[in-house]
């Protein structure tokens, strides 16, 4: 009987790959070592939970503990992997009952990433959060609730109850900074202003969602102050004051009095377990792979938020940290292991996010400056066309970016932007980009078209037909 198949990490990618390995091998051990208490949860949903649009912190769990034992997965939480051994393929883990080795036949390393509040200082002041924990953020929504209307007893066991009381018995802020303007920073924007809170959000460039392109950035900067957010853009966050608890925001601008901060500037590959092996590290920080998602090292594969995938435009190595991109990979390791070789497949950075009613997407590369650093010749347009029939109710204007190569008029990337089901149109740009479609293929898709769903031309074959015409012309 093989070593067992050991995972460091019980969240999307290794989940994926224990629940893949035991369907298509079942009487093969896997055992999951997990440092925290919770396992399998939605990350891009604590926004919402801390909103109030997801009522109960245990919805944003994909697998209960209780669910992944049904599955003959051995997890082992309060379990942290502390070093490897891949010549005598063995991991030390720090358990409640002291460090043990544990052999394995093939590892993956699925330690994900981590929240980034460096360099601003006052990081660690109370009411200071990062939205990357499922105790961050029931700590945060029991701040916002008036005192007494958390009920610790409705939440999971897994919940970090002594620091929820501490918020829970706090009077609610009022005023809220919230630092960075990408992903986290959008989606809390939208969050504390549901609680009627004054909002500030804090961004060091000149626009929001900088790899989202200009029209997305400019939208979404339209939509928050429509909303009464306060944007400080192009401004850099000295510090965060206060005595124990945050209690302002200091930029060279000046200082603005706040109850409650979010820092959202990024986040960062949890890779420093393989330092001391013969595991490479990418350019990103995050481990190297191939296109099976195994590393350097033959039988250790890592994936998700901590490692490396090939970019389907560029062919490079390149780190977009993604829930759907770690579940994927996850699943084809774990496919891969039980003896079918399947690749994890490429990534096109394909993401989206809501400010308040505007929808954001993105895929590939955007940005004509991005293009020429990775050796193409880009032509970028920017057209707005209907969302529907101009005689449908419901319509929305949509602005969509497309950005290719001149010479090969191969499709780059290309953002969206309405209010109207704008996001999901980026899937089509994906799958385009995966097949390496040309603009002039794009322009001829056959997309489907009902007054309630799309005018005759949806609004990115109007796009296509224009970046098409600038192709012609170059």
């Amino acid at each position: 009987m093989p070593e067992p198949f050991v995972i460091v990490g019980g969240d999307a990618a290794g989940l994926s790959a224990a629940s893949k390995l035991k369907r298509e091998a079942p009487d093969r051990d896997v055992v999951v070592f997990e440092k925290g208490e919770w396992v399998s949860y939605a990350h891009c949903g604590m926004p919402y939970y801390v909103k109030g649009d997801v009522d109960s912190l245990t919805d944003l769990l994909s697998l209960s503990p209780a669910d992944i034992e049904e599955r003959g997965i051995d997890l082992r939480r309060r379990h942290e992997v502390v070093g490897v051994d891949t010549a005598e393929k063995t991991v030390r883990v720090d358990g409640p009952d002291g460090t043990v080795e544990q052999p394995y036949g093939e590892l993956l390393v699925a330690t994900g990433a981590r929240a980034v509040s460096d360099p601003i200082g006052g990081a660690d002041l109370r009411s200071t959060f990062t939205i990357h924990s499922m105790d961050a953020a029931a700590s945060l929504r029991a701040f916002l609730e008036a005192p007494g209307d958390t009920d610790p007893s409705a939440l999971d066991a897994s919940v970090d109850r002594e620091r929820l009381l501490a918020y829970a018995d706090r009077t609610p802020p009022e005023t809220a900074a919230i630092v960075g303007g990408g992903y986290v920073g959008v989606e809390m924007a939208e969050a504390f202003s549901a609680h009627d809170l004054d909002v500030h959000l804090f961004q060091r460039p000149e626009r929001l969602l900088p790899p989202f392109g200009e029209a997305v950035g400019d939208a979404a900067e339209a939509t928050l102050r429509e909303h009464g957010v306060t944007l400080h853009l192009d401004t850099a966050v000295e510090r965060l004051r206060g005595e124990e608890r945050v209690e302002a925001v200091v930029t060279e601008q000046g200082t603005t009095p706040v109850d409650v901060a979010v820092l959202g500037v990024g986040v960062r590959p949890n890779a420093e377990i393989v330092d001391d092996t013969r595991i490479e590290r990418g350019d990103s920080g995050a481990i190297a792979t191939d296109e099976y998602g195994e590393t350097t090292v033959a039988d250790v594969y890592a994936a998700g938020d901590c490692a490396e995938m090939t970019h389907a435009v560029t062919g490079e190595p390149d780190w977009v940290p993604l829930g759907l991109t770690a579940n994927r990979a996850g699943r084809a390791i774990g496919w891969t292991v039980s003896g079918t070789p399947t690749p994890v497949g490429d990534i096109a950075g394909t993401a989206a996010v809501k400010a308040f009613d505007a929808e954001c997407a993105r895929t590939g590369i955007v940005s004509p400056e991005a293009a020429r650093d990775a050796g193409f010749d880009p032509v970028s347009e920017t057209v707005t066309a209907p969302s529907r029939s101009g005689y449908y109710p419901g319509g929305a204007e949509t602005t969509v970016t497309l950005t290719a190569d001149r010479e090969s008029e191969q499709l780059l990337g290309g953002s969206i932007v309405g209010a109207d089901r704008a996001a999901v149109r980026i899937d089509t740009l994906a799958t385009a980009l995966d097949r390496g479609v040309t603009v002039p293929e794009l322009e001829r898709l056959d997309l489907a078209y009902a007054p309630p769903f799309s005018p005759v031309w949806d609004p990115v074959l109007v796009a296509a037909k224009v970046l098409n015409g600038a192709l012609a012309e170059a």
